[in-house]
């Protein structure tokens, strides 16, 4: 199993690390994606992928973490892509977020260089986006993005599941879905292709039902899967090597 998206290297996991990925070795959690986040937290991303066989690690900067963008921000990016071109799997975490305090012309600014960065390096990204996927969606229009990626936490319409698909995206599915008020997005997700279809936990965030208020782990992927197994009309094994496979194709 592959955790697409997972924030293994913020602080909260610092004293117990080792033992969480011990136990996704256990359950075959094989793998696991960390997101950029910050300029700051990018080398220690490197180092921990460096220690670690299963984390693989994409660089970017989220819109969250703006307030404190330089422009040498993306000339730091930029040259770590050229470094690690090889291992590097993806651009991201970036996008859009109408809920934050953050100058929005500065995120659609920071957006769209990143997309070219992305575009420049043949690297596929993923997307943030809170309140957001009209601007996204015409933005990754405008810039004729080809290189696809993932749409992070989808909570959107199924018709605005289907554009991004369209433009070479896949959907990321998380701990949302453990939640029966979420009909909606349940409702997408069983609805999406399977080839479109990639698990993720986003821990420490995003926890599961039953575990709110606690620290989200990559250890809760199985529990994801299995909520993703029952909306879907696809066998365990199908479902499993289904997910598995369209990280890989993306991410290399």
């Amino acid at each position: 199993m592959i955790d697409s998206h997972c924030h293994l290297d913020f602080s909260c996991f610092d004293h117990d690390r080792t033992e969480i990925l011990d136990r996704c070795r256990k359950l075959s959690i094989d793998t696991i994606v960390i997101p950029g986040t910050q300029a700051s937290q990018w080398q220690k991303q490197i180092e921990l992928c460096h220690l670690y066989p299963q984390l693989r690690f994409a660089l970017g900067l989220h819109p969250y973490f703006l307030r404190r963008f330089e422009f040498s921000h993306l000339v730091k990016l930029t040259n770590l892509l050229n470094q690690y071109q090889n291992s590097v799997v993806a651009l991201g975490e970036i996008g859009l977020d109408a809920h934050i305090d953050v100058d929005w012309t500065l995120q659609v600014q920071v957006f769209e260089q990143q997309l070219t960065i992305a575009k420049e390096h043949s690297l596929p990204v993923i997307l943030h986006h809170r309140n957001s996927h009209n601007q996204l969606l015409q933005i990754l229009k405008a810039t004729k993005f080809s290189q696809g990626g993932i749409v992070h936490a989808f909570s959107g319409s199924l018709q605005q599941a289907h554009i991004y698909i369209d433009l070479g995206f896949k959907i990321g599915v998380g701990g949302a879905i453990t939640y029966p008020r979420a009909n909606k997005t349940r409702k997408t997700i069983s609805q999406l292709p399977i080839s479109s279809v990639v698990l993720e936990t986003d821990a420490p965030d995003m926890p599961l039902m039953g575990k709110q208020g606690e620290r989200n782990s990559p250890e809760y992927l199985l529990e994801v899967f299995e909520c993703l197994l029952s909306l879907r009309k696809e066998t365990r094994s199908e479902l499993l090597q289904a997910c598995s496979h369209n990280v890989q194709l993306l991410f290399r």
